[in-house]
């Protein structure tokens, strides 16, 4: 696995968490309730990011993860303005991560105790696809950043081979000279076109 810094990886997780957020601000009101993932609208993936979020400042704390320390259902979460709502999130967990140390530490998961460097790229690859996912959805801009693509196959090489069942799909089968993103998003079990 490639090596990044601190200061690397907080300049990462920025960049995700500001093209998730561009992508956040552009969801039409009469969009939240499309689809964006099976089985999820678009609420729901926004509403799956800020819980993420609003887990990072109590994990990076210290404190364990518990179930049912955040409300469940979308709209508690989102409240009556989504962009809002994630701003919040993003904004408490970026200020999380920026805290002197808060990259030496280790985080709690419910999968056991992790560095807090390891979870801010799961985080930055999280936020990188499913920007994906959110401008697919609402016929925004696909594209992905460039070196966020990079650092989330760093971390996708990491995964294994068959997903993660719940949390990542199986990996799409997809030529090895294809475009970054191409290979990206078919890591996640994601097609492009």
């Amino acid at each position: 696995m490639a090596d990044f810094s601190p200061v690397e990886l907080l300049e990462l997780f920025q960049r995700a968490q500001n093209q998730f957020t561009d992508r956040v601000d552009a969801v039409e009101p009469g969009q939240w309730e499309d689809e964006s993932l099976p089985g999820w609208t678009v609420a729901d993936l926004v509403a799956h990011l800020v819980s993420e979020h609003l887990w990072a400042p109590p994990l990076l704390a210290g404190e364990p993860f518990a179930e049912g320390r955040f409300p469940d259902e979308t709209s508690d979460l989102l409240g009556a303005d989504p962009f809002t709502g994630w701003e919040s999130a993003a904004d408490n967990s970026l200020s999380a991560f920026a805290e002197d140390d808060a990259l030496m530490r280790t985080v709690h998961l419910s999968r056991g105790p992790t560095p807090a460097t390891q979870y801010i790229l799961e985080m930055t690859a999280d936020l990188t696809v499913h920007a994906w996912d959110l401008a697919r959805a609402t016929g925004g801009d696909t594209e992905l950043d460039g070196e966020l693509v990079t650092a989330t196959l760093v971390f996708a090489e990491q995964l294994p081979e068959d997903g993660i069942p719940g949390v990542f799909d199986p990996p799409l089968d997809v030529s090895a000279a294809a475009r970054p993103q191409t290979r990206l998003l078919a890591r996640f079990g994601r097609k492009e076109h």
